[in-house]
């Protein structure tokens, strides 16, 4: 061979080991990422197209919907919560705060005691889970009032950050709060304030994830919207690590096609009796039954 043919042939050896180089190297990259959890639309039921949705959950047997409203909104909202009628997707009223004052947000059931949120007023309210008569308020050491759910002990609540919080209502004290209104006013109360138990800091594969919005535990599982997207993610509540989610662009879709002002996805409730999941959204024409390995 001469020395031109055996020079030509040595490059070319020489660019063929480095590509298969290259792509050996570049496939080595592990996928960190949550797993997309697939699911299946089991049934559709009227959601009230008014209702702004904030809190969503089940009590026995009774799906209960807790809604905000501030000035910027039509008349017809409120700041409620109440049982919803799955063949109308109205809202029977068992509470209804003062929505010139506050926005209300997410709420809980616990030991006979409802509790509910509001959004930037640093204020909760407190009833009785039969009378739903009130009985109490609180407040929280985070700036905004989210959505919450419980463990059977302890209130868990989110504040639109990557931040979990879990509080003991057993176990409070009295704080001195500058309480917020709607229409700016401010106020200076004394409200009860429960420990702070801990807090679990939300993370995926590319670090913390914010804008964790309303929760819900599902076999030992924290399952959270985020805000401003179509996901529900799977928490694991020991290390916040996310470890999956849903993806539910079609039925954000489907509820802005039937009903342009749709909002944001918000709402999932699970019936731990029936072990049916529900998920909704803001101004949301539809309540949707779902199906997922959970």
């Amino acid at each position: 061979m001469n020395k031109k043919l055996l020079f030509v042939f040595a490059i070319a050896l020489s660019v063929a080991c480095n590509n298969k180089e290259e792509k050996t190297t570049t496939n080595t990259e592990p996928d960190n990422s949550p797993a997309l959890i697939n699911y299946s639309v089991v049934n559709a039921f009227p959601h009230d197209t008014s209702s702004f949705t904030e809190g969503f959950l089940f009590h026995d047997g009774q799906l209960f919907e807790s809604t905000g409203y501030d000035s910027g909104m039509p008349e017809n909202r409120a700041s409620r919560f109440g049982v919803v009628d799955l063949k109308t997707g109205k809202i029977q009223t068992k509470v209804e705060i003062d929505k010139k004052k506050y926005f209300g947000e997410g709420i809980v059931f616990l030991n006979n005691k409802v509790y509910q949120l509001t959004w930037k007023s640093k204020i909760g309210f407190i009833y009785d889970a039969t009378t739903f008569k009130k009985i109490g308020e609180f407040t929280f050491p985070s700036n905004e009032g989210w959505g919450m759910t419980t463990d059977g002990t302890y209130l868990i609540m989110s504040d639109g950050t990557s931040n979990i919080s879990y509080f003991d209502p057993a176990s409070s004290t009295p704080v001195a709060v500058e309480v917020h209104y709607n229409n700016d006013d401010s106020d200076m109360k004394t409200l009860n304030s429960f420990r702070l138990v801990k807090i679990v800091g939300v993370t995926d594969n590319n670090g913390p994830v914010a804008d964790i919005n309303e929760l819900e535990i599902i076999n030992g599982f924290i399952y959270a919207n985020q805000y401003r997207t179509n996901y529900i993610l799977k928490i694991d509540p020991a290390s916040g690590k996310v470890v999956g989610k849903l993806d539910f662009t079609t039925l954000d879709s489907e509820a802005k096609n039937k009903y342009p002002e749709s909002a944001e996805m918000n709402g999932i409730a699970y019936d731990s009796v029936a072990k049916k999941i529900y998920v909704t959204g803001k101004l949301w024409p539809n309540i949707y039954e779902v199906r997922f390995s959970y």
